[in-house]
């Protein structure tokens, strides 16, 4: 074989190795998933409200209430969609509001559902507007509307379907219009997991994947997982690996704090991205206020993925604040990065 075929099917073999790598991780991500509201840890009162619900519709033999999951990424919405329709005995469908390009798409969508079935639309305040009308007589009526014909001409001709449940999850229930929003029947909003919680959350995936980890070791790693379950099952795997190559048989706090020093992730869960949003508004706009455009091209990050990644547990820390003239640094911003209100460093 040849140099330059060698260089032409390195980058193949490493794209082919990438995609594998990404798929395993998947795969690891649903083998965690828990499959019961029973397994599932934290937001009791939604669990409790939920558990109800379910319980009440399968006695009656009735189809469930639509259901709206709002929150940051990495929460669980995903998850507890598959647990409704688990715990209901029914089939699970799933999409996302990208996905649905036209009236069409969701119409052939929601004539294959059977009878109490559950329909996921995950980023749900990104459907179109034209699907979203042709969405509210089905979630209102179990009926769709479907147009016939073009110009003067064109009529509209109703399709009766199967009662069904919609579950929708949105990062931006701000950006869902009023109609779409008042049509869910339930409307819960997912809030960040305590220490306490994601160690537990630490602990059961740590049995499934078969790691000895010992207590303190979890209550490190909760610490810096941000209040989120996929990052500290994903911090849980990363642990995992320093372990395997290091040859600890355990994983102890010490080695968890090896791990974590090398994936540059410090004691308040903040990796590079968020140190760089905290030190943009400090060094570069003199502590705030800035707008999130302004910010986002001073880091070379897009806006949504500041506002819906990065910035709600800043918020929720205390780290920044939102005023109408744009973000500001708080004093814990500047205790965090060792600098004083002049930005010059303590």
């Amino acid at each position: 074989m040849s140099d330059e075929t060698q260089t032409r099917s390195k980058p193949r073999r490493q794209a082919v190795t990438a995609a594998a790598e990404i798929e395993e991780e998947h795969k690891l991500d649903l083998s965690l998933r828990p499959r019961t509201l029973r397994d599932f840890v934290g937001q009791e009162r939604l669990k409790k409200i939920l558990g109800m619900s379910i319980q009440a519709t399968r006695a009656r033999g009735d189809v469930l209430d639509h259901v709206l999951l709002s929150g940051p990424p990495g929460l669980g919405k995903t998850s507890l969609a598959h647990i409704i329709a688990r715990e209901l005995g029914v089939n699970f469908r799933q999409t996302s509001g990208p996905a649905i390009e036209r009236a069409g798409d969701l119409a052939a969508l929601v004539v294959d559902l059977q009878n109490g079935d559950v329909l996921f639309i995950d980023e749900i305040h990104r459907l179109a507007r034209p699907v979203e009308e042709v969405l509210y007589p089905a979630m209102e009526d179990f009926q769709l509307n479907i147009v016939v014909g073009k110009g003067p001409g064109a009529r509209a001709m109703p399709l009766a379907v199967k009662p069904f449940t919609l579950i929708g999850a949105t990062t931006r229930s701000g950006m869902l219009s009023s109609p779409l929003r008042d049509r869910f029947g339930q409307h819960f909003h997912l809030e960040f997991y305590n220490r306490n919680e994601l160690a537990e959350i630490i602990r059961r995936s740590a049995h499934l994947l078969k790691i000895d980890v010992d207590g303190e070791a979890a209550a490190e790693m909760a610490s810096r997982s941000r209040g989120t379950p996929r990052i500290a099952n994903r911090m849980l795997r990363r642990v995992r690996d320093f372990a395997q190559v290091t040859g600890a048989a355990k994983v102890t706090r010490q080695v968890a704090l090896e791990c974590l020093e090398l994936l540059d992730i410090d004691k308040c869960g903040f990796d590079q991205m968020d140190r760089a949003i905290l030190s943009a508004i400090i060094e570069k706009f003199d502590g705030g206020p800035v707008g999130v455009e302004s910010l986002a091209a001073a880091i070379g990050e897009e806006r949504d993925t500041i506002e819906e990644v990065y910035e709600p547990y800043l918020l929720q820390e205390g780290f920044i604040a939102r005023t109408a003239k744009g973000r500001i640094a708080t004093q814990r911003a500047y205790n965090h990065l060792g600098r004083n209100r002049q930005g010059t460093l303590l």
